[in-house]
């Protein structure tokens, strides 16, 4: 086992025109493949397709709780002491990962064999990262290779799109202005002077196919906006070679285009946010890219924005070298929930013929396309849903619904979803409801901590975070069988006045959701797996991330009560390999444990549990090279500065 650290000077001493260069003569005996089905893993979730998927067996039911750990990097030198959390997942091309690491987002590369350091890149944004939405690590870079040129693209917290040479990290001259584009340059709604930096930025990877660049959008969390206006969330696309915008779509139409009649009035003008925080997918043979789109100002409140609001909380697929809209899907009409489309649409080639796009989703759906015509594959009907009683609110009367699959994830509060483990816990769990509203209904909307009907707010599942969130599903594209993780957590979803603000409402604060001495007073599992076959839309099975933890099995309201496994409100990563599904129990809660399961497929059954040093953080991958197979992932968190874990066989 290896240990890497670099010192504090040698990363003080770079600047954003110097790079560590230390073994470029690496490369020379690289292997020559560039994809899962050769050992890589060369795209942010393996392939274009985001299916999280490798055919590597190396590591299989037999032997895989004899991994040990090959090498570990450490981060904590690359910034703030206090940085425990790098949610990203490397890139594995060619025995090299290419990897960002510390809280200003620097880009390395590592021996993938040893994590030994090959180059460095470090940017230095003065106030564009002070003010930046999305700081930190960020959750990956992209990568191009053609005819021996070879680059690493990256977004910087800054909002500055960089073109590093992949064999030295320096800057490619050719790219942009002196390999750095600009991407506050063009933006709508971006010169409110009441903010220094336009309030926008991203953590997700960029997107690289057909010789094209995707840049998606994200800004500060919505919940209490600055303002009802905001920079719009426009995703663009450039030349791969030189950094030139070749197209912009309007997440939020102009006069014109398609999707403008559903803003009903000037919002349309000065309402932001809809940008893609979440990874992007796309069909090279197609030409087509699958874009998440979130919702706009603000999450919570959207009085200022009546109308269904195209393109926002849609799943949009346009043509990669035009930014031609080909079809799009919105899955929720005038979202007010936060409920926007979190993770990267996954694309199948299913044992069935069919060629889908699945889009899985906080509200607990998997939304399933025709990839090239965006017609549902089983239908998705337009049901009534309740209104609210917000003053200025505007309410969609229908929301979509598909039909199949059923929902992986519970989508109501009633009476029967209340814990019922003893008639005592029941009638606490109904007792501690009391004074709030329930979401019974899927879509019932928030409500303000005054209502007129003395309640303080809406106690909600899903929650704004999941649900399914930015870690996204895994599909085998041997059987067609998706595998999803969730979780179930209240949220106490109330409204408002922020004086801070010109918005009229927005996320309340002070009310807590009600607990049980410590005990959620919903029924468990708080953090499952489920396991769809997309050939029928049929649910396989299901099973808890995580054993019961102690403070629940131990609780002296349960003393002599059988726990079945609750698992924990976490999303936990996933991966999918020919033989094993790989799960962590995730981080975010102090019941998450360091442990990462190899699960049968076909079952859910528990093979084998690895003990990491620290919770997972960042989603697990894997690779093979020089004939060995690993798989690796960050930890973190909790006081454990993120590393960078190998795993191999002895």
């Amino acid at each position: 086992m290896k240990t890497i650290r670099v010192s504090k000077a040698l990363i003080a001493s770079l600047n954003t025109t110097l790079t560590l260069a230390l073994f470029i003569l690496h490369t020379a005996n690289a292997q020559t493949g560039t994809s899962v089905e050769q050992g890589d893993w060369p795209v942010y979730h393996g392939d274009e397709f985001s299916q999280r998927y490798s055919p590597l067996d190396q590591i299989n039911a037999e032997n895989v709780s004899s991994l040990e750990i090959a090498w570990r990097f450490e981060t904590s030198n690359f910034g703030p002491s206090t940085d425990f959390n790098n949610p990203s997942t490397p890139l594995e091309i060619d025995g090299v990962l290419y990897v960002n690491v510390g809280s200003t987002r620097n880009v390395a590369a590592l021996d993938a064999t040893t994590g030994q350091v090959l180059w460095l890149w470090r940017p230095q944004e003065g106030s564009r990262y002070d003010e930046a939405p999305r700081k930190g690590a960020g959750r990956g870079v992209a990568y191009y290779s053609k005819e021996g040129k070879t680059r690493v693209i990256d977004v910087t917290p800054g909002y500055q799109l960089v073109s590093l040479d992949a064999k030295t990290g320096l800057l490619d001259p050719t790219f942009g202005e002196n390999g750095v584009v600009d991407l506050f340059v063009g933006l709508r709604n971006a010169d409110d002077p009441r903010f220094v930096h336009p309030d926008i930025g991203l953590s997700a990877p960029p997107f690289v196919m057909n010789d094209v660049i995707v840049v998606g959008a994200a800004h500060r969390t919505g919940g209490r906006p600055r303002a009802k206006s905001n920079v719009k969330g426009d995703i663009r696309g450039f030349d791969v070679h030189t950094g030139e915008l070749l197209w912009t779509f309007h997440t939020i139409p102009e006069r014109g285009e398609v999707g403008y009649e559903s803003w009903l009035d000037e919002g349309v003008e000065f309402t932001g946010n809809s940008g893609v925080w979440a990874p992007i997918s796309g069909d090279p043979e197609l030409g087509l890219i699958y874009l998440p789109v979130e919702d706009p100002t603000g999450d919570y409140y959207g009085g200022d924005r009546p109308g269904a609001n195209l393109f926002s909380s849609s799943l949009v697929a346009v043509d990669v070298k035009t930014g031609e809209r080909r079809w799009h899907f919105q899955q929720i009409h005038h979202d007010i929930w936060d409920w926007d489309v979190p993770a990267a649409p996954v694309l199948a080639n299913l044992p069935n013929g069919r060629k889908i796009v699945m889009s899985v989703t906080k509200q607990a759906f998997v939304y399933t396309y025709d990839r090239l015509t965006g017609e549902p594959i089983w239908p998705i009907v337009e049901r009534p849903v309740p209104a609210g009683d917000v003053p200025g609110e505007w309410y969609s009367p229908t929301q979509p619904f598909p039909t199949r699959p059923a929902p992986f994830d519970r989508q109501t509060v009633t009476e029967d979803d209340l814990l019922d483990w003893t008639p005592e816990l029941r009638a606490l769990a109904i007792e501690a409801t009391q004074g709030f509203r329930l979401s019974t209904e899927l879509y019932t909307p928030p409500s303000l901590t005054d209502a007129t009907d003395g309640t303080r707010g809406l106690l909600s599942l899903p929650s704004s975070t999941g649900g399914a969130n930015w870690e996204g599903s895994t599909i085998d594209p041997e059987t067609g069988i998706l595998y999803v993780p969730s979780r179930t957590q209240l949220q106490m979803l109330t409204l408002a006045k922020n004086p801070d603000s010109d918005i009229a409402l927005s996320q309340g604060f002070g009310v807590r959701v009600p607990r049980i001495q410590g005990l959620e007073i919903v029924k468990p599992p708080y953090g499952r797996i489920t396991a769809i076959d997309m050939n029928s839309g049929e649910h396989l099975w299901m099973i808890a991330n995580a054993a019961t933890p102690e403070r629940i099995a131990n609780h002296p309201l349960l003393e002599g009560v059988d726990i079945p496994d609750t698992g924990v409100p976490t999303r936990s990563g996933t991966l999918l390999t020919k033989t094993l599904l790989f799960v962590s129990e995730g981080n975010g809660t102090a019941d998450a444990r360091p442990i990462m399961r190899a699960i049968n497929k076909q079952t859910g059954a528990l093979i084998a549990e690895i003990q990491l040093p620290a919770n997972q953080i960042g989603l697990p991958f894997t690779y093979e090279h020089a004939g060995k197979q690993y798989l690796a992932l960050f930890v973190g968190g909790s006081g454990s500065p993120a590393e960078l874990v190998a795993y191999a066989l002895p």
